[in-house]
């Protein structure tokens, strides 16, 4: 059964129950982990993978790595520029089946007034009725990215060689929706 036909309709984030996460290199030895704390998601699906709109809007401003000056380093100009793009965006354009729970997940990632196609790696995870009678349905989102495809292009050569930050950025989502009737 395609999963189209499993959640036709229009549904919404539930925040309580999804995140929005990322990991970039750090000193060229580690990563380091962040995550939007404000993002919304709506999801109308159609009767097959081309009738399906994914719109996700995220505050730009919410954005935390459990380190205040390094948060506030990543909202001024060098970075994200909260102050003149307060949102990032993302829209799909087409949802591609990969075999079974798999899919491609294909659209425009908007970024400090850049707009970029990206694809990336969506997984079904399900169906279920909370107990309030609620349907939701889950979805797991992977993927990278370039952040100076981007404009996010700041960064600090180190003394032993290298940089401070990398340029690949590891994107995660794990979102739950919610059927709106």
């Amino acid at each position: 059964m395609k999963i189209l036909e499993q959640v036709q309709g229009k549904w919404t984030l539930d925040p309580v129950h999804s995140e929005l996460t990322f990991k970039v290199r750090h000193l060229m030895i580690s990563n380091v982990k962040g995550e939007f704390t404000d993002f919304d998601v709506e999801m109308n699906a159609g009767e097959d993978l081309t009738d399906t709109k994914i719109l996700v809007d995220i505050d730009g401003s919410s954005i935390s790595t459990n380190n205040k000056d390094r948060d506030d380093h990543l909202k001024s100009e060098d970075f994200f520029d909260v102050n003149n793009y307060p949102k990032l965006t993302f829209e799909s354009s087409s949802i591609e089946n990969k075999g079974g729970n798999a899919y491609n997940l294909n659209g425009t990632l908007s970024i400090k007034g850049v707009q970029k196609e990206v694809t990336l790696d969506l997984e079904f995870g399900g169906l279920m009725k909370d107990p309030y009678g609620n349907e939701k349905a889950g979805f797991s989102v992977n993927g990278k990215i370039n952040r100076k495809d981007f404009g996010l292009n700041w960064n600090a050569a180190l003394e032993a060689g290298g940089v401070m930050v990398g340029d690949e950025v590891h994107l995660s989502g794990e979102v739950q929706l919610v059927k709106q009737s």
